[in-house]
């Protein structure tokens, strides 16, 4: 098997893989993830086929990796630099993933973890603000529901700050109804069961 030909399996295992991977998180199928996939993958064989360069396929991987999927790494940096309380850079980070052509899915997982950085900040408008608009995006079927879940029960714990618990309530309630057995869930419901005893603390 010659090293093009190699290339373009390579290529197209990686398509499909990540594609099922999509489907099974209930994203739904990136038109521009896969176009980016074979665009790069026709470049790299081409230019091993015509020069006769010799490019390992692992680091033909490592490459068509980084392409597809720079919004979400960088998502993913930015959310460290939240978790360690330095805002300013994690929004640097999301602006500029923000500005590299993200699919829809990327869109959308990008500004769950922007609303989240804002909740963290203490910017609860602001946060309500993304949530609520990212969380109408859903019915498109690009948000899976590991980051629908998530939305909801962040959108709680901000309505809860505002002292808003009525809507904290129907949130939680979502959160858990998205997704029953993550994490968002069992901390969703580990708050209703917070503000029950609250409001009625003669049955604790």
């Amino acid at each position: 098997m010659t090293l093009p030909v190699l290339l373009l399996l390579v290529g197209f295992a990686y398509i499909v893989l990540f594609g099922g991977l999509s489907l099974l998180r209930r994203e739904g199928l990136s038109l521009r993830f896969a176009l980016e996939a074979v665009v790069f993958t026709g470049l790299v064989s081409g230019l091993a086929a015509l020069t006769g360069i010799s490019i390992h396929p692992v680091f033909f991987l490592l490459g068509l990796y980084l392409v597809t999927m720079r919004v979400r790494l960088l998502v993913d940096i930015g959310t460290l630099f939240a978790r360690r309380g330095r805002f300013s850079q994690a929004e640097q980070v999301y602006q500029l993933a923000a500005h590299l052509w993200p699919d829809l899915t990327g869109s959308l997982i990008l500004q769950v973890n922007r609303a989240t950085a804002l909740l963290q900040s203490g910017k609860l408008d602001e946060a309500i603000g993304i949530f609520k608009e990212t969380l109408d995006q859903k019915s498109s079927g690009f948000l899976g529901r590991k980051y629908e879940a998530a939305a909801y029960y962040n959108l709680g714990v901000a309505y809860l700050r505002k002292g808003m618990d009525g809507q904290a309530t129907v949130a939680f309630n979502s959160a858990i109804d998205t997704l029953p057995a993550s994490e968002y869930a069992r901390s969703a419901a580990r708050a209703l069961e917070k503000q029950r005893r609250k409001n009625n603390p003669e049955s604790t």
